[in-house]
C-alpha cells in the first residue's frame, strides 16, 4: 500500500509505500529534502509532520528525542508513512538531481597522511558517469549489505580521465571497514559503493559570505567544495577553520595554505585543540567553533557549512545561533556519525 507525502511550504508531493523510508522514497523521484546519514544518527533530516501518521525504525534518542516526537518531529530517513501525510520540510534544490548508482570502485592508491588518516584513491568505472555536487558522499556496501558512508574528497569537475575520486579514511581500531582500509587492502582491490548522497554541498543561490568548518576528516567534503568553488571563480569572501587535535593531524594543511594564496576571497585558519610543546605550534589553539566566535562574533549575514565530529557540529549549530545571530536555516552540516556513536545510543 502506498501513501501520498506532500512537502509545505513547497507544495510538492511523492508517493511512499508503508514499508519505505519516506526521505528514500524522495530521493528515489528526485524530490531534494535536506538529510545526512540516513541512518537515524546526525538528524539533519528532522521535520515536522502536520498532518498523518508516522512510526519511526531504530535511531539515536539524540537525533530525535521522545520529546521532539511529542511535539510533532519526525526522521524521514527512518520515518514511515502510514497514511497519507503532509509534512514540513525545506525542499532542497539539487539534493536528488542526479541518479544513484552502484557501482565498483578499484583501488589505485593508499596513502598516510596521519597516524590514523589515509587517502584512498578510487579508479570508477567510466561508462558509469557518476555525477554528483561538491560535498556528497557515497556508500561503500559490505558483503553482508552493511553501509559506510565517505564524503567525495573531489570536486565533480577534478574526477579526470579515468574518473577517480579521493576518499579520506580515519582508522577506528575495531571498526570493520576502516581496519581493512588500514590492514589487508592492497592496489586494484574493488569495492562496491553507492551514490551519491547527501545535501551538504554550496548554496550557489546565495551571495552570503561563507564560513566552511570541519574537524578532523571532516575535511573531506570541504576540500571538494573549495575545489568547485575555484573552478567556478567564486568570489564570495570564505573562510575556512579547520580544528584538529594536534598539528600532524591537519594532514593536508599545506593544501590548504596554497588554496588560500590562489583564492583571493578564501583565507584558512587551522586550530589545534591539544598541541604539546614538542610540536612547535605557534597557531591558533582551542575548540575550533570557538575560534571562529572569536573572529566573527556577528554571524547574522553569514552561511555556514559545518563537517566533522557530531560534538563540533552540535557545539557549533547551538553557539553559532544562540550567540551569534547566525540564522537556523543558514546552517548546513554533515555530521561523521561513526558506528560506535550509532549504537551508543540507539
Amino acid at each position: 500500500m502506498s501513501h501520498k507525502v506532500t512537502l509545505h511550504p513547497a507544495e510538492r508531493s511523492f508517493e511512499v509505500a508503508d514499508d519505505e523510508p519516506i526521505l528514500a522514497a524522495a530521493i528515489r523521484q528526485g524530490i531534494g529534502m535536506p538529510y545526512g546519514c540516513r541512518d537515524g544518527a546526525c538528524g539533519s533530516c528532522k521535520s515536522r509532520l502536520l498532518e498523518g501518521r508516522v512510526v519511526h525504525g531504530p535511531h539515536q534518542h539524540k537525533a530525535l528525542s521522545p520529546q521532539e516526537q511529542a511535539h510533532g518531529l519526525i526522521l524521514t530517513c527512518c520515518g514511515y508513512a502510514q497514511s497519507d501525510c503532509v509534512i514540513e520540510a525545506r525542499v532542497v534544490p539539487g539534493a536528488a538531481e542526479y541518479p544513484v548508482l552502484k557501482l565498483p570502485g578499484r583501488v589505485l592508491g593508499l596513502e598516510r597522511r596521519a597516524p590514523d588518516v589515509a587517502i584512498l584513491r578510487l579508479q570508477l568505472p567510466a561508462n558509469q558517469n557518476l555525477k554528483y555536487r561538491a560535498g556528497q558522499y557515497v556508500e561503500f556496501v559490505l558483503r553482508d549489505g552493511a553501509r559506510r558512508s565517505y564524503s567525495m574528497a573531489t570536486a565533480p569537475h577534478a574526477l579526470g580521465t579515468p574518473p577517480t575520486i579521493e576518499l579520506h579514511v580515519r582508522h577506528m581500531p575495531g571498526g570493520r571497514f576502516t581496519d581493512h582500509v588500514f590492514g589487508a587492502m592492497k592496489e586494484k582491490d574493488i569495492l562496491r559503493m553507492e551514490g551519491p548522497f547527501g545535501s551538504f554541498f554550496l548554496r550557489e543561490d546565495s551571495a552570503r559570505p561563507v564560513v566552511l568548518l570541519a574537524s578532523g576528516t571532516g575535511f573531506a567534503p570541504v576540500k571538494a567544495i573549495v575545489e568547485h568553488m575555484q573552478h567556478k571563480g567564486s568570489t564570495r569572501p570564505t573562510v575556512l577553520y579547520w580544528g584538529a587535535r594536534r598539528p600532524h593531524d591537519l594532514y593536508m594543511n599545506a593544501w590548504c595554505e596554497r588554496m588560500a594564496r590562489e583564492l583571493p576571497a578564501l583565507r584558512y585558519v587551522p586550530v589545534v585543540s591539544d598541541a604539546l610543546p614538542e610540536d612547535g605550534w605557534g597557531g591558533r589553539t582551542g575548540f575550533v567553533h570557538r575560534a571562529v566566535m572569536e573572529d566573527l562574533p556577528d554571524l547574522s549575514a553569514h552561511q555556514v557549512y559545518a563537517c566533522g565530529t557530531p560534538i563540533m557540529v552540535e557545539s557549533a549549530q547551538r553557539d553559532f545561533v544562540a550567540d551569534c545571530g547566525l540564522p537556523a536555516d543558514e546552517f548546513y552540516a554533515d555530521s561523521f556519525t561513526s558506528e560506535a556513536d550509532k549504537h551508543d545510543d540507539a
